[in-house]
């Protein structure tokens, strides 16, 4: 079981964590929401609970509940400009199905 971050993703975390002064690092989840069926959910992590899930990868831990990684197992996070837009994006290998606005997904 893993959840890896592409060198663009681990840099994005790391520059904002220092820049927030705080943080132990990526919170990575899911929520029930949209049209597929999930959507991913990221955040700070700025504590860790005895029944999470840690990964470490390029120096960011990356926090994970254990009922979302039956989910998101194997997926690797990005972060990817494109012009003025940038945004997180997963590779997840356990995905059946995306919205056509890449919102949500389902399995």
């Amino acid at each position: 079981m893993a959840i890896s971050l592409t060198e663009s993703a681990a840099s994005r975390v790391r520059s904002h964590l220092a820049a927030r002064g705080k943080g132990l690092g990526l919170r990575l989840g899911v929520t029930k929401t949209g049209c597929s069926g999930y959507s991913y959910v990221i955040n700070y992590a700025d504590e860790i609970t005895d029944s999470d899930i840690v990964f470490e990868d390029k120096g960011v831990k990356v926090v994970v509940d254990p009922d979302a990684l039956a989910l998101i197992d194997g997926t690797v996070v990005d972060f990817v400009k494109n012009g003025l837009n940038e945004a997180f994006s997963f590779r997840n290998p356990n995905i059946a199905g995306e919205c056509g606005c890449g919102e949500s997904f389902n399995i």
